[in-house]
């Protein structure tokens, strides 16, 4: 997911001219589903959705220095590419994604693990991407990432507990 830029306003100013309706209806669509606690931001050079230092001091276990992320967007080659870690990591959730598709959109499914590829920008399914962003909050997608990969990692050590939404 790279994109030039290096804040979210530099990566939406830098989609292409025939890409930016459908890539800025869809960041609307996320950040006015996303439950508090996530923040867009710069991740991994993309647009990103994450969980911010802030809540998470920890970050992403592959690299610290990011926040954990939890969703984003892209313009690729040749589509519009939606990313939902929660779809990787809940059998349930892609259950629910993979069933509730075919009633918001015509075209075949285009999926990688995380991925959701959009040829044609007149096809992505805004409403469905909505309820997606709202089936995960805060503290359940950490509880999930910390239960598929922390139990993976390095001998734990003393550190902050992530913070309580208020």
């Amino acid at each position: 997911m790279k994109a030039a830029g290096k804040t979210v306003k530099e990566i939406l100013a830098s989609i292409p001219e025939d890409r930016k309706e459908p890539f800025y209806k869809l960041h609307d669509v996320i950040i006015k589903n996303l439950p508090k606690g996530f923040e867009a931001a710069n991740s991994y050079g993309g647009l990103g959705y994450v969980v911010p230092h802030k809540l998470y001091p920890d970050g992403y276990h592959c690299k610290p220095d990011e926040p954990l992320p939890f969703a984003g967007i892209a313009s690729q080659k040749g589509s519009i590419n939606f990313y939902h870690m929660g779809i990787y990591a809940d059998p349930q959730l892609l259950k629910w994604f993979q069933t509730e598709y075919p009633k918001h959109c015509y075209q075949k499914l285009d999926m990688g693990k995380s991925c959701v590829r959009f040829k044609k920008p007149d096809d992505i399914p805004y409403k469905l991407i909505g309820k997606l962003m709202k089936k995960i909050s805060v503290s359940q997608w950490i509880e999930r990432y910390e239960a598929a990969f922390k139990s993976k990692e390095r001998p734990a050590k003393a550190k902050p507990k992530p913070q309580k939404l208020k």
